[in-house]
């Protein structure tokens, strides 16, 4: 991303000033394969610590209806349920599950901001001169590199998902006792293509939710820094980050809820309830449920993801900021 360094006469050498020192923040920090691999991975696993209780909340709000034994949360309120964690369960019970959840964000953080800087590179190439200067071409490569940056890593990852979302909606009954348990039970009873179930509706889902959030959170930088260019990177990419969360996950929550449900298909040797495919999913959830049961867990799905996607962003800017100065052998 470039300002418009000199465009501007009025205002004379404070403005120019001001659009230099922008261009020199929109600079892309030129990090080796493994320090950007390294800033993506750690920035992903230490949001979704930071923000593990609202995941697991937003988990068992969706999974609510689809079994009457399945994590079935019988107030609808937040603080209710966070109380009941807390009184059965025990307050480490917000972390069940975040073990995988590490495992799979460090290898899908890294994935997925490490291909968007390729794919959006490629896409650049392919466009030649047409990016430059304009807005609308800069943001289709970053909607289009983001996209298929989420589903690459989606696709590379997804066993460790699906095993995550399996842990987390756990309540009192432990069906699977850990991550190498849950992997050797569901390929023992499920086959192997059972670490797989849901993945449509998750490529169909993660694909414009990346590149939704991906797109919205460069053009807010761009925007901000060309604006305030001497504002903290850190505070830029943690607020930028969080509305393009709000953004991202306000257009394909219903697509999560769906992927969700699917996962836990035939989980501890309960009957198939979703036999038509994703389609026929969304189809008889809303003749159970209606419209409104694709919206279950919205909102602690909110209170997650504006610090989540914030908190992801702010930790990738600011490692790369400090990668930069480091020898990548």
């Amino acid at each position: 991303m470039e300002a418009r360094v000199g465009m501007v006469v009025e205002g004379g050498q404070r403005t120019l000033n001001k659009d230099a020192a922008a261009a020199k923040l929109l600079v892309p920090h030129n990090l080796g394969t493994v320090h950007q691999l390294l800033a993506g991975g750690v920035a992903g696993a230490f949001s979704k610590t930071c923000t593990a209780p609202l995941a697991r909340l937003t988990i068992l709000f969706q999974v609510q209806g689809m079994h009457p034994d399945v994590a079935t949360v019988r107030n609808p309120s937040i603080w209710r349920e966070a109380s009941r964690i807390i009184n059965e369960e025990g307050f480490r019970a917000f972390w069940k599950g975040n073990m995988v959840t590490i495992a799979h964000r460090l290898p899908y953080s890294a994935v997925n901001f490490y291909v968007y800087e390729r794919y959006k590179n490629v896409l650049h190439s392919l466009m030649g001169e047409n990016v430059n200067g304009n807005s609308s071409a800069k943001l289709l490569v970053h909607f289009v590199g983001g996209g298929l940056a989420g589903i690459t890593a989606a696709s590379a990852t997804y066993p460790l998902d699906l095993v995550r979302t399996r842990l987390a909606a756990q309540r009192s009954i432990m069906y699977y006792r850990g991550i190498s348990h849950a992997f050797s039970t569901i390929c023992r009873e499920e086959g192997f293509l059972g670490l797989y179930k849901g993945l449509g509706a998750t490529l169909l889902g993660v694909g414009p939710s990346i590149a939704i959030s991906f797109s919205v959170y460069e053009w807010l930088r761009s925007l901000w820094q060309s604006q305030r260019p001497d504002d903290s990177t850190a505070v830029v990419g943690l607020a930028c980050g969080s509305l393009s969360g709000i953004a991202s996950s306000t257009a394909t929550f219903p697509l999560d809820l769906v992927r969700r449900r699917m996962q836990l298909e035939g989980a501890g040797g309960r009957p198939r309830v979703y036999n038509t495919g994703l389609f026929g999913a969304f189809g008889r959830i809303i003749q159970t449920e209606g419209v409104r049961g694709l919206y279950r867990g919205i909102l602690p799905e909110y209170y997650k993801v504006v610090p989540s996607v914030g908190i992801v962003f702010m930790t990738y800017e600011t490692l790369k900021m400090l990668l930069s100065g480091i020898p990548n052998y």
